[in-house]
């Protein structure tokens, strides 16, 4: 019995792999149609991509359950790229886009792309939404889109006002599946959605009604292979060509890696509920297999790959345990290539454009812009819409980082400094924000304010001290106890903060839980107030010291310089 159980668990192994690889394989090929429907690229590039994404960079990659092809993040750039340099250049963008991704994947900086600013991701993933949804919307009602956003909604009110009943009426039932077929009631409305993915109900449902009510529209037109256009050397000005290579690395790596990181969360949640265990995604290797995909896709004359969140999700749902589900819907769709032609051809392309407009309007995230307000960053977000949507990708990405830094001085240089005289006497100095040089100033003229021998606290609402503001604070505390005062020093829950140890000290930048490394010196005759902290220990929190002498807090004062001239030597 022991020696047949590995062979029975590798049969089901493959048995979910393969169920799962004919779900993907359904996702994947309305998608991908529609994505070089969108991009104004040979729809048989859409297919290319899919086949090679699924299986160079399903066998390469560093995340196992991860689904890579064309994507609708790449759909703006690589429909700028074919306008301005023509297919073929475009398809040598993405051979270079890919060695580069190489070169990243070799120096290891896969990580370094998890960095950017979440709220500029989903707002470029959502400019890039909006984009797309406003150009498809035109082809759903009969007409062809313009270059750019702006143009394309300056033209759509004629549109509006003219639409195309046939192309309308089959963009609609196409639209009406993609938001009806995920609510289907019931458990057979389970079994339905588990069997029949939503694109692929969609995109059958208005082709049915197209042929039945006899619509004549443009459908999917897939030429002979024979003359399937290849990648030529790139024409055009080199600054211009240079910054479509480094957008097609920049948005196709970040992308992937990110849903790299989304998928593992998916795996581990499965996991935690009885499911298979899978290898935790290795980011520099997820790069390689996505730059050796974009090289092989490109010299085949296919779009450009990124890891694809949708397909992804739809494969960790659908039950499976390796690369292999990913590998096998990359042959599914090259083998659809060669056998399915006959039927993709029936497919109106109107039916495909409602398809990528409802992906491209999911895209702009309420979950997401929910995320971004709570923690403050919509400014940010909102910034790399508008530039994603009036610009460009790569501009509005920039216009959104440089948002960012702004949002961030402006919160590092914004500190509240307050002081509250209390109704016992004692004085409160309230911090709110980051203590910096630059705060130093309020900081040293509220303090002042705080009289000798008074029993103050500080509370300390930030995360963050430079070493000028520590100084400051520090040196202002020692001469309070030296005057017979009590100082007491809180975080933000107000819990007790204590000087940090005086190697940390040589440290000019500390967060705050490095300032809680070391006590602070108890001076002879001094008294120390304590209490017990949130672990149950006591520890110090104040110090009493009594008024000495005129000589003596001269040679205090002289013993603390020299140590603090000292320390500054060691340093």
């Amino acid at each position: 019995m022991s020696a047949c159980a590995p062979a029975i668990h590798g049969l089901a192994r493959h048995r979910a792999d393969f169920s799962a690889s004919i779900s993907v394989f359904l996702v994947a090929l309305p998608l991908s149609l529609g994505i070089a429907l969108a991009t104004g690229a040979p729809l048989q590039a859409g297919l290319v991509a899919a086949a090679v994404g699924g299986i160079v960079a399903g066998r390469l990659g560093g995340a196992p359950l991860q689904v890579s092809g064309p994507a609708a993040g790449l759909t703006v750039v690589t429909a700028d790229l074919i306008q301005a340099y023509g297919w073929r250049t475009t398809c040598a963008i993405t051979v270079l886009a890919g060695l580069t991704q190489l070169a990243l994947s070799a120096a290891r900086v896969a990580r370094t792309a998890l960095v950017v600013s979440p709220a500029i991701v989903h707002g470029m993933l959502a400019g890039i939404g909006v984009t797309i949804a406003i150009a498809q919307l035109h082809i759903v009602l009969g007409g062809s889109p313009e270059s750019s956003v702006l143009s394309n909604l300056a033209e759509l009110p004629a549109q509006l006002a003219d639409p195309h009943p046939a192309a309308l009426a089959v963009g609609g039932v196409t639209i009406a599946v993609m938001l009806l077929w995920p609510r289907l009631p019931g458990r057979y409305g389970a079994l339905v959605r588990k069997a029949v993915p939503t694109a692929l109900a969609a995109v059958t449902a208005a082709t049915v009604v197209a042929l039945l009510a006899g619509f004549r529209l443009p459908r999917v037109d897939l030429p002979s292979w024979s003359s399937h256009a290849l990648p030529q050397l790139p024409e055009g000005p080199a600054l211009g060509l240079i910054a479509g290579v480094l957008t097609v690395t920049l948005v196709a790596s970040v992308e992937s890696l990110l849903s790299a990181v989304a998928v593992d969360k998916l795996a581990t949640a499965r996991q935690r509920r009885g499911g298979v265990r899978v290898p935790k995604a290795d980011l520099d290797r997820e790069l390689r297999g996505q730059g050796a995909a974009n090289v092989v896709s490109g010299s085949l004359g296919g779009l450009p790959i990124t890891g694809v969140a949708v397909r992804s999700s739809t494969n960790v749902a659908s039950g499976a345990v390796s690369r292999n589900s990913t590998i096998m819907h990359g042959c599914w769709v090259l083998l659809a290539t060669g056998l399915l032609v006959g039927l993709l051809e029936l497919i109106p392309l109107a039916a495909l454009a409602a398809l990528v407009m409802v992906v491209g309007i999911q895209m702009v995230n309420v979950h997401h812009i929910r995320t971004v307000t709570k923690h403050r960053e919509v400014v940010a977000y909102g910034a790399t819409v508008l530039g994603v949507v009036v610009f460009g990708v790569l501009e509005g990405v920039g216009i959104g980082i440089a948002v960012a830094i702004g949002v961030a001085l402006h919160r590092l240089t914004h500190t509240r400094i307050t002081h509250e005289p209390l109704a016992d006497g004692g004085h409160l100095v309230r911090v709110q924000g980051q203590l910096t040089f630059l705060a130093v100033p309020r900081l040293t003229r509220v303090i002042g304010q705080v009289p000798e021998r008074a029993v103050a606290t500080v509370e300390l609402d930030g995360s963050f001290m430079d070493h000028a503001a520590y100084e400051t604070l520090y040196d202002w505390r020692t001469s309070q106890l030296a005057q017979g005062g009590r100082v007491e020093i809180t975080g933000r829950a107000g819990e007790p903060v204590a000087e940090p140890s005086p190697q940390e000290q040589r440290r000019p930048w500390l967060p705050w839980h490095n300032y809680q490394a070391a006590l602070p010196a108890v001076p002879p005759g001094a008294e120390v107030h304590a209490r017990p902290d949130t672990a149950g220990r006591t520890r110090p929190v104040a110090m009493h010291v009594p008024p000495p002498g005129p000589t003596a807090t001269g040679e205090a004062a002289r013993a603390e310089k020299t140590g603090a001239d000292t320390g500054g030597e060691q340093e």
